[in-house]
């Protein structure tokens, strides 16, 4: 992509951004509603010392705590949004700011909350939220209940709510050095002759070039600018680390993966499952390296990182625009019925997606709804990068649980966890999958998508967990008082890659700054739940498009649960059991016959 092609936010068509009018008007109405915010925590902060009262005075004090947090929600929601979509806006920083600071403040003046309602005595507590007024709260309470040991004084709980809006300093500041200062400097790669821009999604696009000097020329020159901050971002990371630890040591939990998985109710067993269950399985990812390298023509011991995101079928030239991206997702998502693909389609058309990037724009993608309002999109689409239909449909997987919970389920349950979106996501990509294989019109575009679907499994089952493993251990060292150096950092990380990509691959000397520009680690223990979310994906999209009525309506039942169940309680339901290492390993054995097929495929 050309540097003049990457518009500036406001250069960018209507038609090709978000509508954000399903949450405000406008900025002024934006406006208002934070404004409102004092007044609607002073009402709620008004049952201080009273939540114990009666069943009456504690229904009165969640209504007014709804109407709070209905408000922040969709509040915080539109301006981050805005953010997300130009950091380069002065003002949409300036509305997240303060959004931020009204939610600190905010939770600090309801901070008695929590612990008031645990001090109520929990058998007459039970009593009162079985009244049917109690219905839309229920589940709330139910799940206060969980957290009882963990909730600490009124006057401690203040303290950390105080400390929210700084603990976020670290992900915020790697935001903006690398999405924004960073962004502006890698420099630009030659491509046919011609200077092309490379940014944090360009790079993407490089990496997938036929021309293996593209390829290397834009690695090198990408990892040598992260290796120019190595200790800027690692003290950022380490940063981010030590936040958790804090949380986890001020609450009393036994480690910071306990307290992530805690609120879930998932069992610190299911994290250490997925990563012993994928190292028994990593032969056949070295086999599938192997594999790579013979495709690719290069001699043993030549493959390098940058050779591992490139398509391994070259005689196929794919472009696809947005619109005709639209409608493989409603032919291939055909299984889930017409009201989920009209609905999803319709949106994606229709003011739902921010579809191309712009200066200042977050990379990647993501799906981001709250109660009001449409569930939007955040795409980077790039039509000559097949992939990027695959990510249209994921990301209208999270879209779409977020209209069912948000429809089926009253605003202090909707809200569903990351562990069962990525499974509604990474669905929508196994069904593309078989309806663009199916209607492949040769043998080549079978081993084209062969080869991106081993990638993508690869991507999302395999490289997550080696993401999992090394949040495990940098966590695991600070908790044991070990502090976090570039120099340990980048020593974890090359061990894992090793460990993971197996003898095939020969990395550079700075192949390891891999470990300090993943986003996601700024969220701690959320990238297992890709891997899990896969595994959890393959075997219900083989129990929907293999079964009949019954098995789509278990899906839709698990689609509209929203928050109203713990994950694994709401994937059992549709038909899925993660307690257990059983889909795991399914999802290997996926990747193993892929890997089959396409051997078979290209030897023929």
């Amino acid at each position: 992509m050309c540097a003049k092609t990457i518009p500036a936010r406001k250069d960018v068509p209507s038609k090709d951004k978000w509508d954000l009018s399903s949450i405000y008007k406008s900025d002024y109405e934006w406006e208002a509603a934070l404004k409102s915010l004092p007044e609607l925590t002073k009402k709620a902060a008004a049952f201080k010392g009273r939540l114990g009262e009666s069943a009456e005075t504690l229904l009165s004090a969640l209504k007014e705590l709804e109407k709070v947090n209905l408000v922040m929600e969709t509040v915080y929601h539109y301006a981050s949004l805005q953010h997300e979509a130009d950091e380069d806006d002065t003002q949409a920083t300036d509305r997240d700011g303060r959004a931020m600071m009204a939610y600190t403040q905010m939770q600090a003046e309801l901070s008695f909350v929590d612990p008031e309602i645990q001090e109520i005595e929990e058998e007459k507590l039970r009593t009162w939220i079985s009244q049917p007024d109690f219905a839309d709260y229920r589940i709330f309470i139910e799940k206060l209940l969980h957290f009882k040991q963990y909730i600490l004084s009124e006057k401690e709980e203040r303290i950390l709510s105080l400390a929210m809006q700084p603990g976020q300093t670290a992900e915020t500041a790697f935001s903006v050095l690398t999405n924004v200062d960073m962004n502006k400097t890698f420099g630009t790669v030659t491509e046919n002759g011609e200077e092309k821009q490379l940014t944090e999604t360009t790079w993407g696009l490089f990496m997938h070039s036929q021309d293996r000097a593209v390829r290397e020329e834009a690695y090198k020159k990408f990892y040598a600018k992260f290796e120019e901050h190595q200790n800027t971002i690692a003290a950022l990371y380490a940063g981010s680390v030590n936040q958790d630890v804090f949380s986890m040591r001020a609450r009393g939990y036994k480690s910071s993966l306990e307290q992530a998985l805690y609120g879930n109710k998932v069992p610190t067993s299911v994290y250490h499952n997925l990563i012993d269950c994928v190292h028994k399985n990593l032969p056949a990812l070295h086999d599938y390296y192997k594999l790579r390298r013979e495709m690719l023509g290069l001699a043993e011991g030549e493959l390098r990182h940058y050779d591992v995101y490139v398509p391994l079928v070259k005689s196929v030239e794919t472009k696809t625009t947005y619109e005709e991206a639209v409608e493989i997702c409603r032919n291939a998502l055909a299984p889930l019925g017409k009201e989920y693909t009209d609905r999803l389609c319709n949106g994606l058309l229709n003011g739902w997606a921010d579809r191309y990037e712009n200066i200042g724009k977050r990379s990647g993608a993501f799906s981001s709804g709250c109660y009001i309002g449409d569930p939007y999109i955040l795409l980077n689409y790039n039509e000559e990068n097949i992939r990027d239909v695959f990510t249209m449909a994921h990301e209208g997987g999270h879209s779409m649980h977020s209209w069912y919970a948000v429809h089926n389920n009253p605003f202090m349950c909707y809200d569903y966890t990351i562990f069962e979106a990525e499974v509604a996501s990474t669905f929508n990509e196994e069904l593309v999958f078989e309806y663009l294989y199916k209607n492949a019109k040769d043998e080549d575009m079978k081993k084209y998508l062969l080869a991106m679907r081993a990638d993508d499994i690869l991507a999302t089952l395999y490289r997550q967990t080696m993401f999992a493993e090394f949040e495990l251990k940098a966590h695991e060292l600070v908790e044991s008082g070990t502090p976090l150096t570039p120099e340990l950092l980048r020593k974890i990380y090359r061990e894992l890659l090793e460990l993971y990509f197996g003898p095939e691959m020969h990395f550079e000397s700075n192949s390891d700054m891999e470990g300090l520009r993943i986003p996601h680690f700024y969220s701690a223990f959320y990238v297992y739940k890709y891997a899990t979310g896969v595994s959890a994906a393959l075997a219900l999209a083989k129990r929907v498009t293999n079964g009949g009525e019954a098995e789509r309506e278990d899906y839709f039942k698990f689609l509209k649960s929203g928050g109203s169940r713990y994950p694994i309680e709401a994937l059992k339901v549709a038909g899925v059991d993660m307690s257990q290492t059983g889909p795991v390993q399914d999802a290997c054995d996926e990747f193993k016959k892929i890997i089959a097929e396409l051997r078979n495929l290209i030897h023929n």
